[in-house]
């Protein structure tokens, strides 16, 4: 739970949200989901036992409609949140004031991983433009044996032409825009897989 709710406060901006209108568990999640811009959300663990706790002190009570509780403040609830309104003003202060900072935090964790995904492609780039360059700055192959002529010869050259066009094709796709950081780890699990499979074929 974020520090904002520590000791009891969070049921406190329970009946506050309560006192706009009833509501069930799920819905509360969302508002204080809402409310910190989807930075923080609390579990169902940590609601429902709020709210029972709540309606044991007659604060709140709640209907059962097909299998799911709505949960409303009571005038004993109502009589609390008056009773504590300098309480939640600061709470409501606080609030603020730790959406602006998880706000913060979250944009530099983009900011490093957006630089993360940048250098992973710029060196995933420069490998494919190496091997390329290898590739064609590699001496001629030795003549094959007479072995391999006729159709075999046909499928090595033409195995050999595929590798050269898969190069160049990864290379032109990793120029053509700028990829997400889940994107480049499936990209790199994939060629890794293909790898595997060609050196268990070949074996």
């Amino acid at each position: 739970m974020t520090a904002v709710f520590s000791h009891g406060r969070l049921r406190l901006y329970l009946l506050k949200l309560l006192d706009d209108g009833p509501k069930h568990g799920y819905e509360l999640i969302r508002l204080l989901e809402d409310r910190f811009l989807g930075l923080y959300a609390p579990s169902a663990g940590t609601i429902y036992p709020r709210l029972q706790r709540l309606e044991v002190e007659g604060l709140v009570s709640h209907t059962a409609a097909g299998g799911r509780k709505t949960y409303d403040i009571t005038d004993a609830g109502r009589a609390e949140l008056h009773q504590r309104a300098g309480e939640l003003t600061a709470l409501e202060t606080d609030i603020a004031a730790s959406v602006a900072d998880l706000s913060s935090l979250a944009g530099e964790i983009r900011s490093e991983v957006r630089g993360s995904a940048r250098d992973l492609k710029r060196e995933l780039s420069e490998a494919t433009r190496q091997t390329r360059r290898t590739r064609w700055e590699a001496p001629a192959p030795p003549p094959r044996p007479a072995s391999t002529g006729g159709p075999q010869a046909e499928l090595l050259d033409e195995l050999d032409q595929r590798l050269a066009a898969f190069t160049a094709e990864v290379g032109r796709l990793m120029r053509a825009r700028q990829f997400s950081d889940t994107q480049l780890r499936t990209a790199i699990r994939l060629l890794d897989g293909a790898l595997d499979g060609l050196r268990r074929l070949l074996r």
